[in-house]
Parts: structure tokens; C-alpha cells; sequence
């Protein structure tokens, strides 16, 4: 059964070995916890076995959903009658197997995001002190003569484009010079009107999702358009293809950037607990602020649902009184007009 399920994913749908061996451990594991062979299972054995995931072994919600999927799909291969198996179960052992992963018994997936709610949006006065904290830092370091300005530098100009373009920690670092494109729509932006990411977030078992990003924020492709223009070509190596490079011809990568975003946060006493994607949750919050169609957000984020883009937007309380004053002027004149009808 696993050999066939195992070829079904490779050779049907072209997953990745590592997610089938994922999902086959979950069987195995399922397996072992029941002492049952898969055409016996029945519903209160998964039901069994999940709770003692959650309470015993205190899985993540996030865990026990891959687990009820792997399980839903490989009954989901065993019942199907495109195969022969519940036929020759029958045959054999005078059962079969059934659908045993069922609405009432495993979690909706709404959103594809749940990472830990403290790991906030910045506020915009936050935002401001973080790049101009990263700016004093390349000053200080020049001023006083040490090495690793043009790495600070270029690592502050990551952190503005994560958040300038609302992107991944991931994609942003394996961004290339090839990657920036004009947009005929903003011409103004020349060559960085829009930004193609190439290792957006894959789905379990696919290749990473592509996505073009358009430029909304002229001071992030000012601040990008510098580095490109002034620094990059310091760095020495003017054929490789990374837009961000380092002394020794690498590319940066994201534990460095995490890394620098840290020692920036505790140094303006911010909460421990925020990280770089929290820029790119910033993004998300100050353009629905800003009054862009939250489907436009949607597609420029690369959320696949709209409730995970709803799920990263904050806004401030100044925005929500606006938002509320707006609301309410427009129900008195109603009301008013109404009156006078």
C-alpha cells in the first residue's frame, strides 16, 4: 500500500521525495500507535491518536494539520476505485479500508499563516527608527574607520526592500539583478518598476511560487536604486548575478540578515519577539492604511487566501478612529437627509 501510494505521489503528482517521506512516516507512525493494519483503522482510532499528539506529545496545530492531511490522502488512495484495494481487502481479510479523517473530527485549514500573534506589524514610527538607526550604523562604522560598512549597508538595504515590497526574508536574499524589471505603468521607477520573485513560498510537495511584485513605495526604490548604483559595484564582482552580494563573492543569506535585524531591534529597545517578516506584515498593514484594495495586497503579498492577508493587517488606532469618523459622518447625513424627506 505505501509502495503504490508512494508512486501514485511521485510519478501522478510529481511531489518531492522529501514530502512523500514525510507523509509515509505519518502512516507508519499511525500504524504503530493503533497495533492496526489500515483496512481495520476506523474513525475513533485517529480520534484516539490525535489527542494523544496534542496533550502527550503537545504538537503544533500546524503539525496536526500536515498529519490529518497525509492521513486523509493516503485513505483517500486506498478507497479510491480507481485502484483495487478495497476489493482485494475485502478478499483477504473480509473488510476494507475506509475514509477515516472526516469535518467533524480534523481542523479546517482558513489560513495558511499562524505563526505567534506577538510577532506584530511595526508601527510606522518604528519603521522610521529602525532604517535610520541602520543608516547611523553604516556612518558610525566609516567614521571610525572599521570594516563592514558596505555590508551593513547592503544588509540595510535589504531590511527596506523586505519592507518595500512586502517580502520574505527568503526572497528577498535570493533576489537577482536580472529580477528587476520596468513597469510601463510606472515609468518613473525605471528599471525597478517591478520585481520578479522567483522563491516565493512553496506549497507542501511543489516547486516555489513565482509572482511579480510592482513598486509602490518611491522611497524604497530610491534607497535600492543607491545601493544598486553606489555600492553593489564595491563589492568587487560585478558579474555575479545576486543582487546582494559579500566581500567573498557569496550571496548574503538570511540567518546574517536575521541576525543584523536582531542586534538593530534590541538596540532601540523594541520587543524581542519581533523578526524581519514582521516588515513584511508592515507592508501589508500600511497599504490597507494607505487605502489599497486589500486584493491588490493579496496578490502582491502572494497570499492565497484572502483571510491570511486580512490575518497580517493591524492598523493603528489613528487609522481605525479615521475609518470610524468616516463611517459615522456618513450615517448622520443619511440620517439627516432622511429627516428632512
Amino acid at each position: 500500500m505505501l509502495s503504490g501510494w508512494t508512486n501514485q505521489q511521485k510519478g501522478g503528482r510529481n511531489l518531492a521525495d522529501r514530502t512523500i517521506g514525510q507523509r509515509v512516516s505519518v502512516i507508519e507512525a499511525l500504524v504503530e500507535y493503533t497495533n492496526e493494519y489500515p483496512w481495520n483503522w476506523t474513525a475513533a482510532h485517529f480520534d484516539e491518536w490525535m489527542t494523544s499528539l496534542a496533550t502527550e506529545k503537545k504538537l503544533a496545530k500546524s503539525t496536526l494539520r500536515g498529519y490529518q492531511i497525509a492521513v486523509r490522502l493516503f485513505c483517500d488512495y486506498l478507497s479510491s476505485p480507481s485502484y483495487d484495494w478495497v476489493h482485494e481487502c475485502e478478499k483477504r481479510f473480509g473488510t476494507f479500508p475506509v475514509q477515516i479523517c472526516h469535518e467533524w473530527n480534523t481542523a479546517p485549514h482558513l489560513v495558511d499563516y499562524e505563526g505567534r500573534p506577538e510577532r506584530r506589524p511595526l508601527t510606522r514610527e518604528e519603521i522610521q527608527s529602525l532604517f535610520d538607526y541602520a543608516d547611523a550604523q553604516v556612518d558610525r562604522i566609516i567614521r571610525l574607520g572599521r570594516k563592514g560598512a558596505l555590508a551593513a549597508y547592503r544588509d540595510a538595504t535589504i531590511l527596506k526592500v523586505i519592507y518595500g515590497w512586502g517580502l520574505r526574508c527568503t526572497e528577498a536574499v535570493k533576489l537577482d539583478l536580472a529580477d528587476l524589471h520596468r513597469n510601463p505603468h510606472s515609468p518613473e521607477f525605471g528599471k525597478l518598476g517591478m520585481l520578479d520573485v522567483r522563491w516565493g513560498k512553496a506549497s507542501r510537495g511543489s516547486a516555489p511560487k513565482r509572482r511579480s511584485v510592482a513598486s509602490v513605495m518611491p522611497w524604497a526604490v530610491e534607497a535600492l536604486d543607491d545601493y544598486i548604483v553606489n555600492v553593489r559595484p564595491r563589492f568587487g564582482f560585478a558579474d555575479h548575478p545576486a543582487l546582494w552580494v559579500t566581500e567573498r563573492g557569496g550571496r548574503a543569506r538570511r540567518p546574517e540578515i536575521e541576525r543584523r535585524f536582531a542586534m538593530y531591534r534590541d538596540a532601540l529597545g523594541m520587543p524581542k519577539q519581533l523578526v524581519p517578516h514582521c516588515l513584511r506584515h508592515s507592508y501589508v498593514t500600511h497599504l490597507i492604511e494607505d487605502g489599497a484594495d486589500p486584493k491588490f495586497v493579496q496578490e502582491q503579498v502572494g497570499h492565497r487566501y484572502a483571510s491570511t492577508t486580512a490575518l497580517y493587517t493591524s492598523v493603528s488606532g489613528d487609522f481605525m478612529n479615521t475609518m470610524m469618523r468616516q463611517v459615522l459622518d456618513r450615517a448622520l447625513t443619511a440620517s439627516t437627509e432622511g429627516t428632512r424627506e
